[in-house]
């Protein structure tokens, strides 16, 4: 099996499970933290759009990145915990992943030397993964998380990228990575597809 960082999500929520009593208490709902995590992504991203220069935005990034990620998890943790989750939620929840991905993403495209087909191409191939995460539940499967770069590795991947563009690394650097995590998305991809048709098989071809 693939190793992805999501496979420590159960280790990560124990942490964060003191916060759920208190957000409950305080009547804040999954939705909430669900719009609050895809707003503040935007606002981000907006910012590293509007100042691409700015050392200090970089250098946030991963730091927000694990912000957003402990939010994706309370989300849903709260949904349980006060048995609030809805259909309306789980795609509030999915559409906020992809919008704060885009929003996150797309501002590497202003760094100097950043291939921008690649990014592209590494953007479009994420959401693509996504999608077919999903569309595991069409074909009788559960919602599919497999890795090896699923949304938590990629938020690894794009803060260790912030990283390396705040100290100026050469694009060469940049864009190598940027093939790596195209290839590891490939592999996710073709992992998720496999995963989510019954016992693991394609079906036979008539």
């Amino acid at each position: 099996m693939s190793f992805s960082i999501y496979q420590l999500k159960p280790r990560f929520q124990q942490l964060l499970q003191p916060l759920l009593a208190g957000l409950a208490k305080r009547h804040i709902t999954p939705n909430q933290v669900t719009l609050l995590a895809m707003f503040l992504s935007i606002a981000y991203g907006i910012a590293l759009a509007c100042y691409p220069q700015n050392k200090s935005l970089w250098l946030g990034l991963p730091i927000f990145m694990f912000v957003r990620m402990a939010l994706n998890a309370i989300d849903g943790m709260l949904a349980n915990f006060t048995q609030q989750k809805t259909a309306f939620g789980a795609i509030l929840n999915e559409l906020g992943d992809q919008v704060s991905d885009a929003a996150l993403v797309l501002p590497f495209a202003l760094v100097a030397g950043i291939q921008l087909p690649l990014l592209i191409a590494v953007a479009m191939l994420a959401l693509l993964t996504e999608f077919v995460g999903v569309a595991a539940l069409l074909a009788g499967s559960k919602r599919r998380f497999d890795g090896p770069m699923g949304k938590s590795d990629r938020a690894f991947a794009f803060g260790l990228l912030a990283l390396l563009v705040a100290f100026q690394l050469s694009a060469m650097w940049l864009n190598a990575i940027l093939i790596i995590v195209l290839l590891l998305l490939f592999w996710t991809l073709l992992n998720r597809i496999k995963r989510a048709l019954p016992h693991h098989a394609a079906p036979p071809i008539p």
